[in-house]
């Protein structure tokens, strides 16, 4: 039976990209999106987000509009990696549908109460939306099915500064109160961590493109995909990288679906709010000092990080997912 899923997005071109996966997947009963502030604000992610959905044949999906700063520091958009419309080369329209009545932190929580266990959350962009249900529900942990997130970087460096990855910069007091809320949960409801470790070996092709839009190259859901998706493999290509465009959010929403995709190890997370050329590191005791006596780490388990990818797996999942979409939608 597909898992009733909720994708929290800020939604640019990966995010998109998960959107849309999420839509093809028969393994994904898409409840919501909600959306944030990140790539962009949250007024445009919504916008983006009504109008991919409604491209992709699921404008029927509930979008609620979430949180339009982060908890404590100020915010500014990321143009360049995604474009001025966070599409990428793409040239949005205005969706028929509107914005839900709900708020995203509260669709999270009373959608988790209504299935206690069986509602999966998938956050990609700055946990904002995530801890404000956390304060509404302190449970949350509990009465969600499942958790995985996009966000942080645990054995290599960051992709904003030298150490910390966009998600959590954009927003880390949100991203400290969620980790703080997970801690101690038990291993199967412990959050998927899916990092810049593992997300940077997940990279879309242009071949890879062309074959996923193939059915219908001429589509709007194939424009969409072809000229957001080559907007941001230009953006790579300008900082040295010519694999692609890297599939960081499609990752975590395909992982929180088969978490064999990864390897993981469970670990103890602390977000940097105070270093000077560190704030919004993300910390991970990989190796077990919390349990050494010499050591001050809270000992509770409140992550579990992605170690490990299978990406060729991914990638053909991601092709394989679109090509179903785009021929339906043909």
């Amino acid at each position: 039976m597909p898992a009733p899923l909720i994708l929290d997005v800020d939604t640019g071109v990966d995010d998109l990209v998960a959107l849309l996966l999420a839509v093809a997947s028969p393994e994904v009963d898409l409840l919501a999106a909600t959306t944030v502030t990140g790539n962009v604000h949250v007024d445009l992610a919504t916008r983006n987000t009504l109008l991919a959905l409604q491209i992709a044949g699921a404008g029927e999906v509930e979008v609620a509009s979430g949180a339009a700063a982060p908890l404590v520091q100020t915010w500014s958009p990321f143009e360049v990696v995604h474009g001025p419309e966070d599409l990428g080369g793409f040239s949005p329209g205005q969706p028929a549908g509107t914005a839900s009545s709900r708020s995203a932190a509260t669709l999270i929580v009373e959608e988790a109460q209504r299935a206690p266990g069986e509602v999966v959350l998938v956050a990609t962009g700055p946990l904002t939306n995530v801890a404000l249900a956390v304060e509404q529900e302190p449970r949350l942990p509990e009465v969600l099915g499942g958790f995985a997130l996009m966000g942080g970087a645990f054995r290599q460096g960051g992709n904003v500064t030298p150490r910390t990855e966009a998600n959590v910069w954009m927003d880390p007091e949100a991203a400290a109160l969620v980790f703080a809320a997970w801690a101690g949960a038990a291993p199967d409801q412990l959050p998927r961590c899916l990092g810049l470790d593992v997300t940077e070996q997940v990279w879309l092709s242009a071949g890879d493109v062309d074959r996923a839009c193939a059915a219908a190259p001429r589509s709007e859901l194939a424009t969409l995909v072809r000229e957001s998706v080559a907007y941001y493999a230009a953006f790579y290509a300008s900082s040295g990288r010519a694999d692609g465009a890297c599939m960081h959010d499609p990752l975590a929403l395909l992982a929180a679906i088969d978490p064999g995709l990864c390897t993981w190890t469970d670990a103890r997370v602390e977000v940097e709010l105070d270093g000077r050329w560190t704030r919004g590191e993300t910390v991970a005791d990989l190796v077990g000092l919390r349990s050494t006596p010499w050591s001050d780490w809270a000992p509770e388990d409140n992550a579990r990080v992605a170690t490990s990818v299978d990406a060729g797996r991914v990638v053909a999942a991601i092709v394989g997912h679109l090509t179903s979409l785009v021929e339906e939608r043909a």
